[in-house]
């Protein structure tokens, strides 16, 4: 959890927040076709129904009152992986620092799987 303080009193975010904010801007990208996560009883990767995309997400808090993201998607066959990880990472950081105020310090992309369209 962050703890925020401002004039006005405490705010504090959950891991919650955070996930569900960085798994729809990670989604919204163009050639993202969802999250994944890895299945411990049979270790594939499973693609996320849209309502499951924060289960993709995994926050590091930093002691900074920053954090770092990890996320796991799965992605459309014959994009460009270089260029899509960079438009995710600029639109996470982007809408995550905008609707909470929190500092990301890294935002890591596991590309797991590539989907014909």
């Amino acid at each position: 959890m962050v703890k925020l303080q401002n004039e006005h009193g405490c705010i504090n975010i959950t891991a919650d927040v955070f996930t569900n904010l960085t798994g729809d801007a990670a989604t919204n990208c163009f050639g993202v076709k969802g999250m994944t996560v890895r299945s411990m009883s049979d270790g594939f990767v499973h693609l996320l129904k849209p309502e499951y995309k924060g289960k993709g997400v995994h926050i590091t808090y930093n002691g900074d009152n920053s954090i770092s993201i990890e996320l796991h998607i799965a992605v459309d066959r014959g994009v460009n992986i270089p260029v899509i990880c960079e438009s995710i990472k600029d639109e996470v950081r982007y809408k995550v620092s905008k609707a909470t105020g929190v500092e990301i310090k890294r935002v890591d992309i596991f590309v797991e799987s590539m989907l014909l369209g």
